[in-house]
């Protein structure tokens, strides 16, 4: 199927390896993960379409006949340049709208202070793991429940299994063998490279780790990898940006998603 957005077009790529089942529709496509329900932007419909005036209405109806168990609601809309369309109805539903900014880079930058204290090498035991999935509960910006620790396995799980299958690689740095900062670079097979979760524990923060981590996998997926492209998707307000841009991943595109919470 065609998708413009090169941030949906390697999500889609990395749900469906692993395990999750796209239908196309024609109006929209239905994304399913089947393994993980919870997980929002598993089970999501895509339009090709921004939203006109009584579109949301249309839309929401949609999402429950293809999801009728879902408690959530998660919309996404296949575009390059950030148009929402009736954005006045969507916030009249209670959607809340995430607006990612899609970067690219075919070379990177040397970090200007790198941690040089830090052993930088790949996820590889049971016990790394297992430290990512505290970690990503450490930095998780949502309530943590028991819900929530359920999901993370699953996830974790899944992202385990594409690297197990070849489809890429988690990286770590480490102060001995304990977890500091982490982040997945999983690959298309045809030059395309995506970040997956750039995250450092709280304790680690502020000392160049996910900067110099990012140069580091960024190295390995323009060599070893064989990647021509590196795509990361990155909150426009987090400050996490501005070390992407100074190792050199410049603005591409926006991406647009909406969802709405269980009430």
């Amino acid at each position: 199927m065609e998708i413009k957005s090169l941030g949906y077009r390697t999500d889609l790529l990395l749900l469906e390896l692993g395990g999750s089942t796209l239908r196309d529709t024609g109006e929209y496509v239905v994304v399913r993960t089947p393994g993980n329900p919870g997980f929002w932007w598993g089970n999501f419909l895509l339009y090709r379409t921004p939203f006109a005036p009584g579109d949301t209405k249309i839309r929401l109806d949609d999402f429950r006949r293809e999801f009728p168990d879902a408690k959530h609601v998660a919309l996404g809309i296949d575009t390059v340049d950030g148009v929402i369309g009736a954005e006045d109805e969507l916030t009249a539903a209670g959607f809340t709208g995430d607006s990612s900014v899609v970067m690219t880079a075919d070379r990177v930058l040397q970090p200007q202070r790198p941690n040089t204290d830090s052993t930088y090498r790949f996820l590889n035991s049971d016990n790394d793991w297992e430290q990512l999935y505290r970690q990503s509960l450490a930095t998780a910006s949502m309530k943590v429940d028991a819900a929530y620790e359920e999901f993370t396995r699953r996830r974790l799980a899944a992202k385990r299994e594409l690297v197990d299958d070849g489809h890429g690689k988690w990286f770590g740095a480490f102060d001995g063998d304990r977890l500091q900062s982490a982040l997945g670079l999983m690959f298309d097979g045809s030059g395309l490279a995506r970040f997956q979760d750039v995250q450092t524990s709280p304790e680690d923060r502020g000392r160049g780790l996910a900067t110099t981590l990012v140069h580091h996998a960024s190295t390995y997926g323009l060599t070893e990898g064989g990647a021509r492209t590196l795509v990361m998707v990155a909150d426009p307000e987090y400050l996490a940006i501005r070390i992407y841009r100074s190792l050199g991943f410049t603005d591409s595109e926006t991406q647009l998603g909406f969802a709405k919470p269980p009430a």
